[in-house]
């Protein structure tokens, strides 16, 4: 695992655990990398609750709430169901916030309109998610290494966004 992505798993630990809030992942082409991530920080239990890997439209639905029309009309990549994936992860892993990601990793599965390297990622909470679109193909294993970083880099600069300033130093 790379340094850069040690360093961001450490600081939101850092900000998580002295906040007393919680942390879950629902993951579809990154396929619990986000999670390892995590995890890869010495004390993680306490704020990481869990994860899904929901690979299957049926997991999203079935799992996250993941509407069945939502997935037929837009596809299990676009921002709404990157969205509804982090609601779904937080309601079922009773988390304070979630982070997701759906895309096409590659090298096949593109479509017209959906081209390799399209990864939605969301990250909030319950009442608050956002998300980001990575567009470019660097290769698979490039795809999911910028995707891994770039959601934790997202949800870090979201919790310094979310938490008073003086809360990361206590």
């Amino acid at each position: 695992m790379e340094i850069e992505t040690k360093v961001l798993s450490r600081q939101i630990q850092e900000a998580l655990y002295h906040n007393h809030e919680t942390l879950g992942t629902a993951e579809s082409c990154t396929g619990g990398r986000i999670a390892e991530a995590i995890i890869a920080v010495p004390g993680a239990s306490n704020y990481f609750k869990g994860g899904v890997i929901a690979y299957t439209n049926e997991v999203k639905e079935e799992m996250l709430d993941v509407p069945s029309q939502l997935l037929e009309e837009q596809t299990a990549v676009c921002e709404e169901v990157a969205k509804q994936m982090v609601a779904g992860a937080c309601k079922l892993l009773h988390c304070t916030y979630a982070i997701s990601a759906t895309g096409i990793a590659g090298p096949t599965g593109a479509t017209k309109d959906i081209p390799v390297g399209t990864i939605w990622i969301a990250y909030g909470s319950q009442d608050d998610i956002r998300a980001y679109k990575l567009s470019e193909d660097f290769g698979r294993d490039m795809n999911l290494t910028v995707a891994t970083n770039k959601a934790l880099h997202l949800f870090l600069d979201y919790l310094r966004e979310k938490q008073p300033k003086d809360s990361a130093s206590k």
